[in-house]
């Protein structure tokens, strides 16, 4: 593979959401792997004999940060709608049409919610259940994830 083609693709991945792009050619497979910016973070632990040695315990800033943030119920009330696909999301058809939801609006299971983009193509994402929307978890226009929260029914 061209060396100036492999340069473009390790700079789009890491411009990009996407941890990971394998591409297969005839000349070779090239895997390019984005690096976990939380497990490089990570602090490293002082040896058993340093511990020993501090008379009092320290609180680390991360451990403090913990402790003083409130808790949040980690599973939101109702049914969440998640994304299928990695793409971009769009609340309407067209960037002057209405959007197919809004908050408070009754939907039924099948009907569309939203479209994503991906790979040019506008794939038209379908409630995958009846109910009242409370909540768009997504702007308009942003990058979404396989999985990620999109809309909240109840």
């Amino acid at each position: 593979m061209d060396l100036r083609k492999l340069k473009t693709l390790i700079d789009l991945v890491s411009e990009s959401n996407i941890s990971e792009l394998e591409i297969t050619e005839a000349d070779g497979k090239v895997r390019i792997v984005k690096a976990d910016p939380a497990a490089v973070a990570q602090p490293m632990h002082m040896p058993a004999v340093q511990l020993a040695a501090q008379s009092a315990p320290v609180q680390t800033s991360a451990q403090s940060a913990i402790a003083a943030a409130p808790t949040e119920p980690t599973e939101p009330a109702g049914h969440v709608v998640k994304s299928p696909m990695v793409g971009t999301f769009y609340r309407a058809s067209s960037p002057g049409a209405k959007a197919f939801v809004e908050v408070g609006d009754e939907i039924k299971e099948g009907e569309p919610i939203c479209i994503i983009e991906a790979m040019k193509i506008m794939n038209e994402i379908e409630a995958d259940k009846s109910g009242k929307v409370t909540r768009i978890l997504c702007e308009n226009g942003q990058a979404v994830e396989f999985g990620q929260p999109l809309f909240m029914i109840e």
